[in-house]
């Protein structure tokens, strides 16, 4: 088992230093590549990145998990650049934004996406290399040695969707992704001998934390793109796998389906966040994997993972978030601005070094989200105001409320509704147009998308946001309205809009 928790944070590219020599690192499908492998291709890859660009320059990469996507946080670390991860299931005008925004100077993606961008998708400065062509002239290259970059460096830009307008990109320096791992890697209470099945995308926070936690613990990473949930209990069976992270929506699918004998057997631990379990599936998931331990957790991007709830405690308080993870202060601020009192609700205010270091070019958001800490804060410094609604009970529990602002959270997914709404009116088919979201019990939220059209067609106007949007973007209902509710304002009433499309819904 790992020591206790280390607070003092490193280079993120030194993940890669430590497990045993001959050990498995990372398990693909027909090779594995061990610790030493891991070291020398991210020496190497961190090598030919160098020639690439300078210190600084961000580099992105948009493909499924492989080798590629795996080593690219590390050798891009260790080469002084930014990781810009896109997530493979974006599509090229999302592509396009990232790229622009970023001002990333070269994109990796495999060849089929590389070919699905169309002249201006790219901005000038930004070259394309398709990653089939990638790895023989890395190979090539000398192995660049570890780093000794200051951890307050930015090491990587993920791009979230936020309650109103285009993603944006939230930085992480090594430190923040460092202590992530140590962190989660601690209350996890992992070991050499796990094996993590890295189902989540790695363009996530949760989803590379997948990776890092488990070679901070010096364990093995099995990358899955799955494309049915009862591949995720083959892939189980098959690797021995004991650590299973998922969303909600995934836990709902695993627990309908029946799983082989024996694949859960090796199963340890079961890591839950991307949205609230219900009473419910967590009944089931306790039933289903009797000898697992169950990690309910909330997180935002802007601070990585804030609490966990003991698994000890799981039974008792089912629909708890828990308390501040390692290095996390969480704190409940009233709306008078102190801190809330038993069992009222407040605002969750993450403060620590965990905090990311605010928005990519957008001084105007980063102003509004990270703020001076509470004066009640033992941290101090900078502190991220979440918009999350929280209460903390009498034994010190932390309980979700609900979300401030008006983003869709569907699938572990953030969406924002001016993105849905700004590629409807992009059509040319409706006059306006209002995104919210609606219970699901499968997605935790549905886009619903309200639209005002004269001589409406709806499967045309679906077929043309088909091209437009990712699929966990496209809008589960859509309803055309003769007029969008307004308030006394004249501005869009959303609440009236989200009652009418939950009647469509239903």
């Amino acid at each position: 088992m790992l020591d206790a928790p280390d607070p003092v944070p490193r280079p993120l590219d030194h993940l890669a230093e430590r497990g045993n020599g001959d050990a498995p690192a990372l398990v693909m499908r027909g090779e594995t590549l061990t610790y030493d492998d891991l070291r020398t291709r991210v020496g190497k890859l961190a090598s030919w990145l160098a020639r690439q660009a300078i210190p600084g320059d961000r580099v992105a990469t948009w493909a499924a998990k492989g080798e590629l996507t795996c080593m690219m946080p590390l050798a891009a670390a260790r080469a002084g650049l930014v990781h810009v991860p896109i997530n493979p299931a974006l599509k090229r005008l999302q592509v396009a934004h990232i790229l622009e925004d970023s001002a990333a100077t070269l994109l990796v993606a495999n060849g089929a996406r590389v070919g699905s961008l169309e002249a201006g998708d790219v901005p000038a400065g930004c070259r394309t290399y398709a990653e089939e062509d990638l790895w023989a002239e890395v190979m090539r290259c000398d192995t660049l040695g570890v780093s000794e970059h200051d951890s307050d460096d930015l090491a990587a830009i993920l791009y979230t969707s936020g309650s109103t307008g285009l993603p944006k990109g939230v930085m992480l320096s090594h430190a923040n992704m460092w202590l992530g791992a140590v962190s989660v890697a601690h209350y996890l209470g992992m070991a050499r001998d796990d094996v993590t099945l890295a189902v989540l995308p790695l363009s996530f926070d949760y989803g590379q934390n997948q990776l890092f936690s488990t070679w901070y613990a010096g364990g093995a990473v099995v990358p899955l793109d799955y494309l049915l949930a009862r591949d995720v209990p083959r892939a189980c069976a098959r690797h021995g796998v004991t650590t299973l992270a998922a969303v909600p929506p995934l836990w709902v699918q695993l627990t309908e389906i029946e799983w082989p004998e024996g694949a859960a057997a090796s199963m340890r631990r079961l890591t839950n966040s991307g949205g609230a379990l219900t009473e419910p599936l967590v009944r089931k998931m306790r039933q289903m994997f009797p000898h697992a331990r169950l990690f309910p957790m909330y997180g935002l991007t802007e601070a990585f993972r804030s609490t966990y709830l003991d698994p000890a405690l799981v039974d008792a308080h089912p629909t708890s978030i828990g308390r501040a993870i390692p290095f996390a202060e969480v704190l409940v601020i009233g709306d008078d601005g102190a801190v809330a009192g038993q069992d009222k609700e407040g605002e969750l205010v993450h403060a620590g070094p965990l905090v990311a270091q605010g928005y990519w070019r957008d001084e105007a958001r980063t102003a509004e989200r990270f703020r001076p800490a509470p004066e009640s804060s033992v941290s101090g410094g900078t502190a991220v105001w979440s918009g999350d609604r929280v209460r903390r009970d009498a034994s010190g529990l932390l309980h979700f409320v609900g979300r401030r602002d008006a983003m869709i959270k569907s699938a572990g997914n953030r969406i924002s509704p001016e993105e849905v709404e700004r590629a409807a009116m992009a059509t040319g088919m409706i006059a306006e147009a209002v995104a919210v979201g609606v219970p699901d019990a499968r997605l935790g939220e549905a886009v619903a998308l309200a639209v005002r059209s004269t001589g409406f067609d709806e499967a045309a106007f679906r077929k043309a946001l088909s091209i437009m949007l990712p699929g966990f973007m496209q809008p589960r209902v859509v309803g055309n309205l003769e007029t969008l509710p307004r308030n006394p304002n004249g501005k869009v009433d959303r609440r009236a809009i989200s009652l009418a499309m939950a009647e469509f819904a239903a």
